[in-house]
């Protein structure tokens, strides 16, 4: 069972990200952020999560909020990915699962009878404070962005 997150400081980080810069939880201070933990790059279900923040990027702006997502794959393929999909926001490296681990992100998972810890698909609103506002666990793609962007707006 992940531990809950909800009404307590956003646990610190620092890693790599595109764009040759490395961010921590201090880069956000005085701003809301999501951080959004996905599998893989360029799969179909992150792919599309990744082009709905996309999409919904200018409203996130206008309500002082930023985007940063993370997965465990290599700065390259964070920078192709990230480019091929025009994402404005950073995605961040986390190769040694530094990051996935202090937001309790890894999880047993089964495909094809094969069982291996991977990265549930989780989503973390911060707020200026640097508290963790509200999370979503075990996400499914289809309305979450929207949903996460609602409870943005009803923050002010």
């Amino acid at each position: 069972m992940a531990k809950n997150l909800e009404g307590k400081k956003c646990p610190k980080f620092s890693a790599e990200c595109t764009s040759g810069l490395s961010l921590s939880n201090k880069d956000f201070e005085g701003k809301n952020f999501v951080i959004y933990f996905y599998p893989k790059d360029s799969t179909p279900g992150c792919t599309t999560e990744g082009q709905e923040f996309r999409d919904n990027y200018k409203s996130f702006k206008k309500l002082n909020t930023e985007i940063l997502g993370v997965s465990r794959d290599s700065i390259k393929s964070h920078e192709n990915f990230k480019s091929k999909q025009s994402f404005p926001f950073e995605l961040l490296s986390d190769p040694d699962e530094k990051v996935c681990n202090a937001f309790d992100v890894m999880k047993l998972k089964s495909m094809y009878g094969r069982e291996y810890i991977g990265v549930d698909r989780c989503t973390f609103l911060i707020d200026v404070n640097g508290n963790v506002l509200k999370e979503w666990r075990s996400v499914k793609v289809k309305g979450h962005v929207e949903e996460v962007l609602n409870t943005v707006k009803n923050l002010t």
